[in-house]
């Protein structure tokens, strides 16, 4: 089977096997020991996948070219605009008014579920770590104040941020993910705010009867003065009216409702077109700072902060999107689905690569989106290029995506040094706990993708 010749591109698929294990540990090795920025990391290992599989150098040019300028023309002013509203809400005070509300909603006692919600929700539009970073001071003054012990509130704060940072757009790396698999964005926002959710379940179970035995001290710091702290409705409506929108054109799009001959829908399909929500998410988050001023918009400003935040992550997807398109013009894609149409791995193949990369290289970010890079061209091979199942391989390769974090992972270090657990102790909780959250959501992923398929 592996020496099967493709008539198209007279190679054994042997070799493209070689060429890709070959690029995967380059990416793995480009990042993890020799430091090399994720970006020229995946574009070197896709030009090199080029020639090793005995690519023209028009064909390669052209992959480059074309894989870089498709990719962002999808999604590349999405993840901006995600970016900004986070970065904005961040700033303003916005996320620690609606981590404070959150609080007083649930209530003192229920410590770990406030933690596990709030981060759940902030996760959303903010990054996983600022998030952690906020809510810290918050969580130990309530830990202290309750009586409960640090650790297990922690984890479930740190848990609740995982779960959507690797699951519902518009985070980067599930918008990013879905872009490369042409999935609806609206179908994986609803389906990925379902299955993040109940994989917390069995979270908040190993938060609170296991992480909690692990004993680290609080040390309390002083929380500086906040002169100024938007609305919450106000902080709420940035992040809550985007999703709205691209959710309802997902459900006027539904063929079975036959609802695009509305009147309503050319309304709709303009709002809830991803990058325009997100662009009026951007403009609400304006409403959030006392006053709009060069401080916020400017160059140097909050969304001039937003960008370099963004174009690292920008840059990533390109270079996902370049693997993509060389994977795809090498010809693998046609060999992959002629060599092994008959095998039934179905999501599990993405889940289980994204578990690799995670483990290996740390990001949960580049994970997500190599490994749909590589995946998009096996989609009908793997019986996966099915709308739906576009759906719940984002969801699988997110899930994927936090298994595990340990030393590599750049939130792990956050984790600890914040909180002064050492790294046993980070393992204890941080590791072990993405591993449950994880592998909860990739079987919650197949239960659902037997009943629906």
């Amino acid at each position: 089977m592996y020496f099967l010749i493709s008539e198209k591109f007279n190679q054994p698929i042997m070799l493209y096997i070689i060429a890709l294990v070959c690029a995967l540990a380059f990416i793995i090795l480009g990042i993890v020991r020799w430091k090399i920025h994720p970006f020229f990391v995946l574009l070197l290992a896709a030009i090199g996948y080029g020639f090793i599989t005995g690519m023209s150098v028009t064909a390669i040019i052209d992959s480059v070219n074309n894989g870089f300028g498709s990719i962002m023309g999808k999604i590349g002013l999405i993840i901006f605009f995600g970016v900004a509203i986070g970065t904005v809400l961040e700033k303003s005070g916005g996320a620690m008014v609606i981590a404070t509300r959150m609080i007083q909603l649930i209530g003192e006692k229920s410590i770990h579920l406030a933690m596990m919600l709030t981060g759940y929700l902030l996760s959303i539009p903010v990054f996983a770590d600022s998030a952690f970073i906020i809510m810290n001071s918050l969580n130990k003054a309530l830990s202290e104040k309750a009586k409960v012990a640090y650790a297990g509130t922690t984890a479930a704060l740190a848990l609740g941020l995982t779960a959507t940072h690797v699951m519902v757009p518009p985070t980067p790396g599930p918008i990013a993910a879905a872009g490369i698999l042409n999935a609806e964005l609206g179908s994986v926002i609803l389906w990925g705010l379902i299955v993040s959710s109940l994989s917390l379940i069995s979270c908040y179970f190993f938060a609170t009867k296991i992480a909690s035995k692990v004993n680290v001290p609080i040390r309390m710091e002083v929380a500086p003065d906040v002169v100024h702290r938007p609305k919450l409705s106000l902080s709420l409506l940035c992040i809550i009216v985007p999703i709205i929108l691209i959710v309802l054109k997902s459900v006027f799009d539904y063929p079975e409702l036959d609802m695009t001959g509305s009147a309503a829908y050319p309304v709709i399909a303009f709002f809830g077109t991803p990058v325009i929500a997100l662009l009026i998410g951007v403009i609400l988050s304006l409403l959030l700072p006392e006053k709009l001023d060069q401080h916020v918009y400017s160059a140097t400003g909050w969304l001039g902060d937003s960008l370099r935040i963004a174009a690292p992550i920008i840059l990533i997807t390109g270079a996902g999107g370049i693997f993509g398109a060389m994977l795809q013009n090498s010809g693998f894609a046609e060999l992959i689905t002629e060599s092994f149409s008959g095998m039934s791995i179905g999501l599990f193949f993405p889940f289980l690569l994204a578990a690799c990369l995670k483990t290996t290289q740390g990001s949960s970010t580049v994970a997500l989106i190599t490994t749909a890079s590589i995946v998009a061209p096996m989609m009908p091979a793997l019986g996966l290029d099915e709308t739906f199942m576009k759906t719940m391989t984002v969801l699988a390769i997110g899930a994927g995506s936090t298994v595990v974090s340990h030393a590599n992972d750049s939130f792990f270090w956050v984790f600890t040094q914040l909180t002064g657990m050492d790294v046993k102790q980070g393992n204890q909780i941080q590791t072990v706990g993405t591993l449950i959250l994880g592998t909860s959501a990739m079987t919650l992923i197949f239960c659902i993708s037997k009943i629906m398929g």
